[in-house]
């Protein structure tokens, strides 16, 4: 396993990541892996835990209130979720080198590579803006007289009426979910462990899903189930798997980039 120095080399410096093949089982070790990292550190992992549950809370509310806005903070929450993540793949990090647990230093771990983290918030706003706005305007299509209240839309749903929204509003979400995806899989890891360049670390995420596509889409797949579960908890679930994927999201990263030579 690679082992990560605290002092990055210079990004023009840095090969092209090089992405490996693994086995389409590997999400399982990364969540063990997490299970263990939770374990070892408790209290800043569940600090993190807390903070999605009350971004879990606000896509609650807004549901309630004015649920044609809900794919696209869900899409927010796609777009905070890897940022947010940080401290999370920084407690891992500290870890593998054997540092002690603690909150404050991954607090600021976004200094590491300010720059570059920026322009991927950047790219990835983009694309939230653009997802709430497709979802604005599928609603748009279908609904050209007066929006359903929520009862009468979430009926339309369980009982599959209007199909056809459905099926639309389906694969808009799923087609903006796979791009973010695609661009976030390694790229944060990558711009804090290297400092690699943005633009470099979302090449290289979108490499690792076209170089191991069944293992990413099950790790997506994961990600969501473990998601809707934690939301079917009233949110408490949230507390607890939002820092297991955190965690195995960073030893993905392990797995999926090459060390440096020489490493």
């Amino acid at each position: 396993m690679q082992q990560p120095t605290e002092s990055a080399p210079s990004p023009d410096s840095l090969p092209f990541p090089s992405i490996r093949d693994i086995k389409a089982t590997s999400p399982l070790k990364w969540l063990a892996r997490a299970w263990d990292d939770l374990r070892a550190c408790p209290i800043p992992s569940l600090f993190y835990g807390f903070c999605y549950a009350g971004m879990g809370l606000l896509i609650t509310f807004v549901f309630e209130h004015a649920y044609q806005y809900t794919a696209g903070l869900t899409s927010g929450f796609l777009l905070l979720g890897p940022l947010l993540a940080m401290g999370l793949y920084e407690i891992s990090r500290r870890r593998e080198l054997g540092q002690a647990c603690a909150l404050g230093p991954t607090l600021t771990v976004w200094r590491r590579n300010i720059s570059n983290l920026a322009i991927y918030t950047v790219v990835v706003g983009v694309i939230f803006l653009v997802w709430a706005r497709a979802s604005l305007v599928v609603f748009a299509l279908f609904y050209t007289n007066e929006l359903p209240n929520l009862s009468g839309f979430l009926e339309q749903i369980l009982a599959l009426e209007n199909l056809e929204f459905l099926l639309v509003y389906f694969c808009v979400g799923l087609l903006f979910a796979t791009i973010v995806f695609a661009v976030s899989v390694v790229a944060i890891p990558l711009m804090l462990d290297r400092n690699q360049d943005a633009i470099t670390a979302m090449l290289a995420s979108v490499g690792a899903l076209a170089k191991n596509p069944v293992t990413m889409m099950a790790w997506a797949f994961a990600i969501v189930t473990m998601s809707i579960l934690g939301f079917l908890t009233f949110h408490i679930g949230l507390v607890i798997v939002m820092p297991l994927i955190g965690h195995a999201s960073w030893h993905a990263y392990r797995d999926l980039v090459a060390p440096l030579p020489g490493k």
